[in-house]
């Protein structure tokens, strides 16, 4: 496969935030400042807490299915590839690896059997996209660690999408999960979350590199990135940091990262997460603690690292 060169942009975007046209212009500067060659689009699918079985994605929550095809047919015509990531997510605030129901279905009480039909649904919405507008990749779910042990449903997800939507198809496991999939021989590609800290990635990626090795597939990370906030580059998955910001920091993280990856020839591209529908202003950029790296010194170190692949 070739090198991914991507960006996830506007991750879980709102009714209406693809129309306007501060998204193109942040799009524009993605592409102009990292040099990126794919962008992962990344629907967003609603219910209510971890043990609700109905996913609601057309809600003014989530992008209409029109703005998303406009996106997607913008995109290939910047000349760059598209991926669809239909994710869900909870409506409480709990994240979605915590999504999980009993191992046996019990009358009266939620079940798997209920919600896997749900997110079928839901997959297969978006994969009827991206057949028919030509997306690149589909990935079938995000991060769902508590349900990756219910290894027959997930070959049937992946088995229904591959119905209705021809490209390569995948699933992003989450960090330090890469080894606890049963199924990847059903996927195209093995791919999952780097949010390593900044003194583990060897660690970390001779692990990944025995998975790899195992079911020879093709692996790339499907999100990986680091806040510029003090003590992210330890904990670079905890969203919820607290700290001064810090541009150096975040910088120094994807130096590390991208200096560990250049050793090893079995790692196949990056969707570094994310890039923000509406940038922050340019001299607000050293103050941000977000993800972004719209303007910061870590951005140019992502534009070299891509321009070198």
């Amino acid at each position: 496969m070739d090198y991914i060169k991507g960006i996830t942009f506007g991750a879980f975007a709102g009714e209406g935030e693809f129309e306007k046209k501060q998204a193109y212009d942040s799009l524009d500067k993605l592409i102009e400042g990292t040099g990126a060659n794919y962008i992962v689009l990344v629907p967003n699918g609603l219910q209510d807490t971890p043990q609700s079985q109905e996913i609601d994605y057309i809600s003014p929550a989530n992008l209409s299915d029109s703005e998303l095809i406009k996106m997607i047919e913008y995109i290939h015509s910047r000349g760059l590839k598209v991926a669809l990531k239909p994710t869900v997510n909870c409506k409480n605030g709990t994240w979605r690896a915590h999504i999980c129901f009993f191992d046996k279905d019990v009358p009266c009480e939620p079940k798997w059997s209920i919600w896997f039909k749900a997110y079928t649904d839901f997959q297969i919405h978006y994969a009827k996209i991206a057949q028919k507008y030509n997306v690149d990749m589909f990935i079938a779910g995000c991060e769902m660690v508590q349900s990756e042990h219910r290894e027959t449903e997930w070959r049937n997800v992946i088995s229904e999408v591959r119905k209705v939507y021809y490209g390569p198809v995948t699933y992003n496991t989450d960090k330090y999960q890469e080894d606890n999939v049963n199924w990847w021989d059903c996927v195209d590609y093995i791919c999952s979350s780097g949010y390593y800290p900044i003194n583990d990635w060897d660690t970390q990626l001779d692990r990944i590199e025995r998975v790899v090795k195992k079911y020879n597939k093709p692996f790339f990370f499907a999100e990986a990135g680091c806040k510029s906030t003090i003590g992210s580059k330890n904990i670079p998955n905890d969203w919820t940091i607290q700290g001064n910001s810090s541009v150096e920091e975040q910088a120094e993280w994807y130096k590390e990262m991208f200096d560990a990856v250049n050793k090893r020839n079995f790692i196949n591209g990056f969707f570094l997460w994310d890039w923000s529908i509406k940038l922050y202003p340019d001299k607000k950029a050293s103050t941000d603690k977000g993800y972004d790296i719209y303007n910061k010194p870590a951005e140019k170190i992502v534009k070299a690292f891509y321009a070198s692949k």
